[in-house]
């Protein structure tokens, strides 16, 4: 009896509908990362510049490069056309500031909500709720090939644990952002990515969470991801020993001298190298997007001062100044950002000038602080 009975359970189908997938809607085919970058392959010319200037980021940080990380661009990207009017328009400021800026575009598709909205260029590209995901993650690797084409390094924020292995071999710069710095599993992830990573204070402006998510991101980790060819795998990391922090304000701003000291003492209790990049925007600007060039202007005073801990800056800048609202059946103004509030290209240019005197200066002191 017990044989059979045995037998009858194997025969039927055990129904689970019951107790998985209740708040699933629909389950969608993704497309590999391997098939998009073989329809998408990276060209030569732009290999040698990923790697490069991954070469170069890394040198600022470990002090042996005196050049000032600029990474400036759109709050996020929302169409292909305008981003690539912004990004010809830097490559001329890029080139003529050489000397003093390694200038990374900033090329953001993914955007963190604090409740809910546009996710980004990946999850929603036609910005209607569709949610052609595959269609963005073919938009958004075509953008940085067109980019890096230009010359023109790019960086972004890695928000989604499974889209870096569609885009991140043409990314030269990666930022671990306020909310998720305190995620065990992004820091994981840097601690495998092949860029230098940025990670920001937390939304409470506390530095500490930054610089333990230095530490973990250093060290070895294996953890659960996709492989390119879109198979489960389990990953070992060797760890990332480009990572820095950077500061983007909290319940108060934290761009002041004392604020870039404060932290540096922070880095160096715990072992880290005492640096810091700055972001102008958000809390720092106290989400008042003019006030960004004020912000530089403070930041670009403590460089010429003889200040070497602050290697970096981060600028939300577009073709427009100001911000709109995506609203259905409404066309959108062009070259304006559709989240956060940026400054016009024609800002940007007189900042990016001001930080390339400042870093002049700063090889002028006799006295300069050390990194």
């Amino acid at each position: 009896m017990t044989h059979v009975h045995r037998a009858s359970n194997l025969l039927s189908t055990h129904d689970t509908t019951r107790i998985d997938d209740l708040r699933i809607g629909a389950v969608r085919p993704l497309i590999t990362p391997a098939l998009l970058q073989e329809w998408l392959p990276t060209p030569a010319t732009s290999q040698t510049l990923v790697e490069h200037s991954r070469a170069a980021i890394s040198r600022v940080l470990h002090g042996q490069d005196d050049r000032l990380i600029v990474v400036v661009g759109p709050c996020s990207i929302h169409d292909h056309a305008q981003a690539m009017a912004y990004a010809q328009q830097l490559k001329t400021q890029a080139d003529a500031l050489a000397g003093e800026l390694l200038v990374v575009m900033r090329v953001y598709f993914e955007k963190p909500r604090t409740t809910v909205g546009w996710k980004g260029y990946i999850n929603d590209p036609h910005l209607d709720g569709t949610f052609a995901i595959n269609e963005g993650l073919e938009l958004a690797r075509q953008l940085l090939l067109d980019v890096l084409a230009l010359g023109l390094p790019v960086g972004t924020e890695f928000l989604d644990l499974l889209s870096p292995q569609f885009i991140s071999d043409l990314v030269s710069w990666g930022a671990i952002g306020a909310r998720t710095t305190e995620s065990q599993s992004h820091r994981q992830l840097a601690s495998g990515l092949s860029c230098p990573v940025g990670f920001k204070n937390g939304t409470d402006g506390g530095v500490k969470v930054a610089t333990d998510a230095i530490q973990a991101a250093q060290a070895a980790h294996a953890f659960m991801g996709m492989t390119k060819m879109g198979q489960a795998a389990i990953f070992e990391t060797r760890g990332n020993r480009d990572c820095h922090v950077i500061l983007r304000g909290g319940k108060a701003p934290n761009y002041s001298a004392a604020d870039v000291d404060a932290a540096c003492q922070l880095l160096k209790a715990a072992g880290l190298r005492e640096q810091v990049m700055v972001d102008v925007s958000h809390a720092n600007s106290s989400k008042q997007h003019r006030k960004q060039i004020e912000v530089a202007a403070d930041v670009a005073q403590q460089i010429a001062g003889g200040e070497t801990r602050i290697t970096g800056l981060m600028i939300e800048s577009h073709l427009q100044e100001g911000r709109q609202d995506i609203v259905p059946g409404q066309a959108l103004q062009t070259g304006m950002s559709v989240t956060d509030a940026c400054i016009s290209f024609e800002q940007t240019v007189p900042v990016l000038q001001g930080l390339a005197a400042a870093v002049r200066m700063r090889r002028k002191c006799p006295t300069r602080s050390g990194v």
